[in-house]
């Protein structure tokens, strides 16, 4: 009897990992072509599209720490694999690749017929975005992680050898080059002809589109995360664990917040509701109101060094936990989980892009996710078959126990 209920017991675990998988079907939204969507890194959109794709899984030969990029339907990011990889949106299908000698780990933008993005091979690429072939490349002083931005012909990018750099988007020709004192991981913000970026020396600069500084603020500590802006007010994070409101004009101090650890997560805005959202490293993800920095929740989640997504009345957020959250936007209260790694082999998740009912995210075990929130479904991961496994050996071991107890008892 006792090893009738053992067998139920494991059976009933893995209808419940298997259960929550089931493949669906979504709407779409509008293209997102960049890091965050939008030169201010707003990081959201309410446009809605045509398209009905499945959930799926693509697995990569390295981690996946940046947000996918889209475009006329196609999927773009890179690995620490050192290849770009361009997908089918509808199915997850490879359509090209482009091999770099170097970990990919920043975010691509798409603009016109190209896609650009930086390696630690220290080059900068530009490709055909239907077809992968190189158009041009440039070659700065050392590993790129920053993600770029374009405006006005111009694309514009960080390194770590010390720079910030000013290419022409069309053939790649320096047009300037910004010397600050350390490296340049944060990706930059272009609001009202200004460039504003982080620096390893811990400064946020804002430079003029010619290449001149107009103005530095120095927070005392690393500023890896990449600046929102929306109406006057920058928003940044940094190693020092307090979270900046700075006014662009002059980069006076608006506000901060004290996390008591870093803050290399961008934020999130949502000026409809006065609200941004960003996670640190004392394992929260927390809501604060733009304009006096008051706090609204905080929710643990896990290490978050990735930026949130809007969906809605929703975020959606990926933890170094192994987790992706859907959560409530004005209580932070969780709607929805997944978690391919079932809490027994957790990998870190990157920022999380939403396409109308689906969140799209990338993972430090190499596969990039194509999750359906409709239908609270994903791809079903290779972690299942490993739980599987473990769940048998389990029933296994718990049969053999009763057995050899039972011999011992009729002994």
């Amino acid at each position: 009897m006792v090893v009738k209920k053992n067998i139920i017991i494991g059976l009933t675990i893995m209808c419940l990992l298997v259960g929550p998988l089931s493949i669906a079907s979504a709407v779409g939204a509008a293209d997102w072509p960049m890091f965050q969507y939008n030169l201010d890194h707003t990081g959201y959109l309410n446009e809605s599209s045509d398209f009905t794709p499945a959930a799926w899984l693509f697995k990569t030969g390295g981690s996946i720490l940046s947000s996918p990029s889209i475009a006329d339907k196609l999927m773009y990011f890179g690995s620490t694999d050192g290849t770009f990889y361009a997908l089918n949106l509808n199915d997850g299908t490879q359509v090209w690749d482009y091999s770099t000698q170097g970990n990919i780990t920043g975010s691509s933008v798409v603009k016109g017929d190209n896609v650009y993005f930086g390696s630690m091979d220290s080059y900068f690429y530009a490709l055909d975005k239907k077809n992968g072939d190189s158009v041009w490349k440039y070659r700065t002083g050392n590993s790129i992680e920053s993600s770029p931005a374009v405006s006005n012909g111009t694309i514009y990018f960080g390194s770590d050898d010390q720079r910030l750099y000013a290419l022409n988007v069309d053939n790649g020709d320096l047009k300037w080059q910004f010397q600050t004192e350390n490296a340049v991981k944060s990706s930059p913000s272009v609001y009202n002809n200004t460039v504003f970026f982080g620096s390893d020396d811990g400064k946020v600069y804002a430079v003029n589109t010619n290449g001149s500084k107009l103005w530095s603020y120095d927070t005392g500590n690393a500023v890896k995360s990449s600046p929102a802006i929306y109406n006057g007010t920058l928003y940044i994070g940094t190693d020092n664990g307090n979270f900046y409101a700075l006014n662009t004009n002059d980069g006076s101090i608006k506000w901060s917040y004290d996390f008591n650890d870093s803050v290399r997560s961008s934020a999130l805005l949502d000026p409809n509701d006065n609200s941004l959202f960003v996670g640190s490293d004392n394992g929260n993800i927390t809501s604060l109101d733009m304009r006096d920095g008051t706090l609204k929740w905080s929710v643990s989640v896990g290490n978050v060094k990735s930026t949130p997504a809007l969906m809605g009345d929703n975020i959606v957020v990926g933890s170094d936990s192994g987790t992706v959250y859907v959560l409530n936007k004005y209580s932070g209260k969780e709607d929805w989980s997944y978690a391919p790694g079932y809490y027994l082999f957790n990998s870190a998740f990157s920022t999380p892009i939403i396409y109308g009912d689906d969140i799209f995210v990338g993972a430090a075990d190499g596969s990039m996710y194509a999750l359906n929130y409709d239908k609270k479904s994903g791809p079903t991961s290779v972690y299942l078959y490993y739980v599987s496994a473990i769940v048998i050996v389990v029933i296994v071991g718990l049969l053999a126990f009763r057995s050899v107890r039972g011999r011992r008892k009729k002994e």
